[in-house]
């Protein structure tokens, strides 16, 4: 999956406002955002599903959820923001290429669950 739309982002062969961006991973605008806020944060590595990720990858995904805090703070949310990742296409993913919605600016209540 090295030629993912997310891998042509990381790799600079698609033009993307980056609005946060580190050595292990990226974050853009969701190009259909379900919320004020809907930002994706993607991994540089490619992991193709959260199921495919390995014991290996253990300190990428905790500094995912960093990442996530950092963003969230970036841009104001900081106070209240969802994490959604959708792990296989029955899930709603729709890219492969695991990525982490970050999703704000509305109000969250049990059974709205955008993503």
């Amino acid at each position: 999956m090295a030629d993912s739309i997310f891998a042509k982002i990381i790799n600079g062969e698609i033009p993307a406002e980056k609005l946060y961006e580190d050595e292990h991973c990226i974050a853009i605008n969701d190009i259909n955002p379900q919320a004020p806020v809907h930002v994706l944060l993607i991994p540089k590595k490619v992991i193709e599903t959260l199921a495919d990720a390995e014991p290996d990858d253990q300190a990428l995904l905790g500094h995912l959820m960093l990442a996530a805090g950092n963003v969230a703070r970036q841009l104001g949310v900081a106070d209240a923001f969802r994490l959604i990742v959708n792990n296989g296409a029955g899930a709603g993913q729709t890219v492969f290429h695991l990525h982490l919605h970050i999703i704000a600016g509305s109000s969250f209540t049990e059974g709205n669950m955008v993503g």
